[in-house]
């Protein structure tokens, strides 16, 4: 109990505990002011000390006792002791520095707003000053300092309502810079403060108040945007974490939120992470949801597949297979049909780049699933997967052939789909399967003369590959080849008989067509025909000149005025273009200087030297190009003009024209004789 002392005499307050003795007399201690007093004092301390909870918790008791020192007018005794506990509870221990814990703001947004990034500085400064050489120190108080100052509502763990990149995308450009800096400088700790920012939030989680984990997350996201690898280093761990804590769904999806993360920058990344994480646990229903709308997004997120070909194999695919077409699974039927829709995609990460030399490694267990109980959906994609495997694969028919004593059943279905399928199938496939289904009517041969224990399967089979056999002996009449040989031999009948009698009037078949009256009524209709063209030309003779001659005299004034006119335009055009390229000119140096500020140096280097290259091409290969078309045009003008005496008219134009069709015509002729005496030294070779 406080009481008044002796020294109240002499105008000084005492304070005095209850419990305990003086340790002498009135002169053997000190008054509170007078202690408060010299602490004032500027003591010089022989290390500068960062402010620490203890001091702050300390000052904050002594400030109190220092307004209790001055003594009311009426107070009563006790007043003191109850102000001393009062004093004893503001030493409270603090989070950091600014003693007092900030309220919860109403969203995430508000919280960045009001983030001082001063003091982070400040903060981050003086951990690597006091810790220069342990930079898991540094990343560790900067994770601590943005959980504690972004305080605001909980989100689910999934952030299902949120963009991918949430938390990280509400960052400000500022604050981004000084995460990334430090992170820099903290590279060889970063797996390890990827660790502890997990396993820190699945801590946060048991408390039961709890703060949020908005900064953990951003630092998570800000680790694995540049290091995705980070995060696939040591699944087996998280997937005991994910096993030991199944009846916490919180903490699960948690940890997959965390890891999933390195798969919107690097498919490969996301991939292994859904694969060795997410797929063990796709059966558990509290888990299955964010497993499979995962994996969707991140499908999404990468149209190319092609970076993530090699990571799935038959080892991991088929019980995606299973998942997805198999009824009454663990997977309710919403999220089924999701993953049913996500299968084409998967089918093609599967198959990778070169699937002609892997597919024969996934028949065995598309053939083993395709029995006849099989649901129809499966039992469709199954077959049609097995005949995309021989199609592409040719070593899926050596495969199967191993097999197929073991999945009779199987291989019947398989080839009453292939003979279903007869008309759309490849020549190269009919080929292989034509030696297959050979083998397998051997093999039923044989099954069926031990015995009657697989009579039923055996029967199907055979049937199967009768069926197949007759479609491969029987493709139609070759109408095609029969006209084609038809007309080889009539040709060579007719040259025989033609050298045999020495002309075609002389020979037998002219005697023939002569009395069955078909060359007269081919020489009436070649007459005929010869005196049309005739009549034509002469008339075209006569009506081209006259025509030409009224079309120049109409259209050549127009013509004139066209070219005058075009003239003009290309001009004003010309001068147009002059006039942007003089604009284009003053305002060159500032583009360069924009384009300097704004365009990567690699960038301006690689538009240099297309540049250089398109200038070479232009000096080096189209003008020397233009050069010869400009010479060649030339000597043939003034060519055409020499073979027309000076003078180009129609009159030469005609006479060239004919000159031209005659001599094509002798050339037509001598290659036709030059090709029937070779064919008739041919036959009468043979």
């Amino acid at each position: 109990m406080a009481a008044a002392g002796p020294a109240a005499a002499g105008g000084r307050w005492e304070v005095v505990r209850k419990g305990r003795r003086t340790a002498g007399g009135p002169g053997s201690r000190r008054a509170l002011g007078e202690a408060n007093a010299g602490r004032a004092l500027p003591l010089a301390a022989p290390i500068a000390t960062s402010d620490t909870i203890f001091e702050l918790g300390f000052e904050r008791a002594l400030k109190k006792q220092n307004k209790e020192q001055v003594p009311p007018a009426s107070a009563p005794p006790e007043q003191p002791h109850r102000r001393q506990h009062a004093g004893k509870s503001a030493k409270k221990p603090s989070v950091n520095d600014a003693n007092i814990k900030p309220g919860k703001c109403r969203s995430l947004e508000e919280a960045l707003k009001a983030l001082d990034l001063a003091d982070l500085r400040k903060e981050l400064d003086k951990s690597q000053s006091v810790f220069p050489e342990n930079p898991s120190v540094w990343v560790k108080d900067l994770a601590g300092y943005l959980n504690y100052k972004l305080q605001a509502p909980r989100s689910d763990p999934m952030l299902s309502q949120h963009p991918h990149d949430y938390p990280y995308c509400l960052v400000s450009k500022e604050l981004r810079n000084i995460i990334r800096s430090l992170l820099g400088r903290s590279s060889s700790v970063l797996e390890l403060f990827f660790d502890h920012c997990v396993y820190t939030m699945l801590q946060e989680l048991d408390k039961t108040p709890g703060e949020s984990l908005h900064g953990y997350r951003i630092c998570i996201q800000a680790v694995l945007l540049d290091r995705p690898k980070i995060a696939t280093m040591n699944l087996g761990k998280y997937l005991e974490v994910l096993r030991s804590h199944q009846n916490r769904p919180a903490k699960c999806l948690t940890v997959l939120w965390a890891l999933g993360q390195a798969g919107f920058t690097d498919l490969h990344e996301g991939l292994k992470v859904w694969l060795g994480v997410m797929l063990p646990v796709l059966g558990i229903k509290s888990l299955s949801p964010y497993a499979v709308a995962y994996l969707d997004r991140l499908l999404m997120m990468h149209p190319n597949l092609t970076k993530g070909f090699g990571m799935i194999g038959p080892k991991d695919f088929f019980p995606l297979l299973d998942f997805a077409f198999m009824p009454n699974n663990s997977l309710p039927p919403s999220l089924q049909e999701q993953l049913r829709r996500l299968y084409p995609r998967l089918k093609v990460l599967a198959f990778g780049a070169k699937p002609e030399t892997a597919l024969h490694t996934y028949f065995p267990s598309f053939l083993s699933r395709a029995t006849p109980s099989c649901p129809p959906g499966m039992k469709k994609e199954l077959l049609t997967s097995m005949s995309q495997c021989l199609s592409l694969d040719p070593l899926s028919f050596s495969v199967w052939r191993q097999l197929y004593t073991k999945h009779l059943s199987q291989s019947s279905l398989l080839l009453n789909h292939l003979l279903e399928s007869w008309d759309s199938s490849s020549k190269k496939v009919r080929q292989s399967l034509q030696e297959t289904v050979r083998s397998f009517k051997v093999t039923n041969e044989e099954l069926a003369a031990r015995g009657p224990s697989s009579d039923q399967a055996v029967a199907a089979c055979d049937a199967a590959c009768k069926e197949l056999l007759r479609k491969m002996k029987g493709r139609g009449f070759p109408w095609s080849r029969l006209l084609l040989v038809l007309l080889v031999f009539a040709a060579g009948f007719l040259l025989h008989d033609v050298r045999t009698h020495g002309s075609f009037q002389a020979s037998s078949s002219a005697r023939l067509l002569r009395s069955s009256g078909v060359l007269p009524a081919a020489q009436q209709a070649w007459q005929k025909v010869s005196h049309c063209c005739l009549e034509g030309y002469r008339w075209l003779e006569r009506i081209l000149p006259v025509c030409g001659s009224q079309a120049v005299a109409v259209l050549q004034p127009q013509l004139e005025l066209l070219w005058a006119k075009s003239g003009e335009g290309a001009l004003y055009v010309s001068e147009l273009c002059s006039s942007l390229l003089s604009r284009l000119r003053g305002s060159l140096p500032w583009l360069m200087e924009w384009l300097q500020s704004r365009v990567p140096e690699s960038l301006l280097h690689f538009a240099e030297c297309v540049r250089e290259l398109l200038l070479f091409l232009v000096r080096s290969c189209l003008l020397p190009l233009l050069e010869c078309v400009a010479a060649a045009l030339e000597r043939g003008w003034k060519h055409w003009v020499d073979s027309c005496n000076g003078e180009a008219s129609w009159d030469c134009m005609r006479q060239h024209l004919t000159s031209f069709t005659y001599s094509s015509w002798i050339y037509l002729q001598n290659t036709t004789v030059a090709v029937k005496n070779w064919a008739l030294a041919m036959i009468s070779g043979h």
